[in-house]
């Protein structure tokens, strides 16, 4: 398979991989055939990447750390809750008794039990997955990812759940804001950008008094956008007042917001996102954190296809774990642009080689 960003993507290609819906249905199934009508319906629902079958990559297994069913299940959980919030006539009542701590846990408890079973896998970190609305995606993904770190950080079982739940509620706030405000499509005023802000502290006082709820993952609702130099908010905290967990879910927030396409702005790829971390490491985040987040997500995820250096055009066929910036990839086009029959370059091994550019577009990719 190939991972084709959905602009590459053209009608007569068949899906690698099936796409599933919010509420965990297939919305398009394995080895379905891409129409125009399909590809805009992908694109509607914020898909940026498809696994495309190709025969030169049959043999790329590609494991997902949280399966799609776990996954779907979480997204669905979250917009049937935050859904419910959302609602005008919740925001007048008082928002004490929602029970979320129950209505979360088994979610929590599943994303445990299959991160704890791959344990060695790297991150593949693509958006592959529909939603309707960006929150809903996006409060499961920085979950995901922030108690797979938590989990190569040592942390037990029990601060895995806190770590957890707070990550995947960090953003509840927002579902107190006005739409149109958080929905924007344009730059915000300064005045709209205040109300956007308002979100943590929100977030926190919905949180706070919740049974079932451990009071540390309120503080991560709280504090996920304080930077260690004292730049965040909402009271610009530095260093170590911030709790432990928070610093983790705000570095991975950034770079999920980052790696997503937005109505106002289109997505950064897996490399050029970390880049943007490490520029802010020290100041915006714990250089320790990044160094580690670095080591567990491939920047290029198998699939992608890359430019080397020499001009050649390959695809990642595999993710070297101690150095995954340097994976190997399947030549399979020579400077020229003329296909040639397949090889492999290991670039932890091959140093004087190094990826140019990711998610190179090749006329003939989709004749294969």
């Amino acid at each position: 398979m190939l991972l084709l960003p959905l602009s590459m993507c053209r009608p007569g290609m068949r899906l690698g991989k099936a796409i599933y819906s919010d509420d965990g249905l297939v919305l398009l199934g394995e080895r379905r055939e891409l129409t125009d009508t399909m590809l805009n319906r992908l694109e509607r629902f914020g898909i940026q990447y498809l696994y495309i079958e190709d025969s030169r990559t049959d043999d790329l297994v590609f494991q997902d750390i949280v399966s799609p069913e776990t996954r779907a299940r979480a997204v669905g959980e979250v917009k049937s809750q935050f859904r419910r919030m959302m609602d005008d006539s919740m925001k007048k009542r008082s928002v004490n008794g929602l029970q979320l701590g129950r209505a979360f846990k088994s979610i929590i408890d599943s994303i445990l039990d299959d991160i704890t079973s791959s344990q060695d896998a790297m991150l593949m970190l693509v958006n592959i997955h529909a939603s309707d609305h960006y929150l809903f995606q996006h409060s499961v993904n920085v979950c995901i990812y922030s108690t797979i770190l938590g989990q190569a950080y040592g942390y037990t079982r029990d601060e895995l759940f806190t770590l957890g739940l707070g990550a995947l509620l960090h953003d509840i706030g927002k579902t107190q804001l006005p739409q149109d405000v958080l929905l924007k499509p344009s730059r915000l005023t300064n005045q709209e950008f205040e109300i956007i802000k308002s979100h943590s502290m929100l977030g926190f006082k919905m949180l706070k008094d919740e049974p079932n709820v451990p009071l540390l993952s309120a503080h991560i609702a709280l504090q996920h956008h304080e930077r260690v130099d004292g730049s965040g908010y909402p009271r610009s905290i530095v260093g170590d007042e911030i709790h432990e967990y928070a610093r983790w879910v705000g570095l991975v927030d950034s770079y999920d917001a980052m790696t997503t396409n937005r109505v106002y702005r289109h997505a950064m790829l897996p490399h050029e996102a970390m880049e943007r971390l490490y520029a802010g490491a020290g100041t915006l985040y714990d250089q320790h954190k990044i160094e580690l987040f670095r080591d567990k997500v491939a920047i290029y995820p198998l699939g992608m296809i890359v430019a080397l250096d020499t001009n050649e055009i390959g695809v990642v066929v595999d993710v070297n774990a101690l150095s995954p910036q340097r994976p190997v990839v399947r030549v399979m086009y020579d400077a020229d642009g003329q296909s040639v029959t397949p090889y492999e370059i290991d670039l932890s091994k091959s140093l004087t080689s190094y990826i140019k550019e990711a998610n190179v577009e090749v006329a003939e990719m989709s004749a294969q």
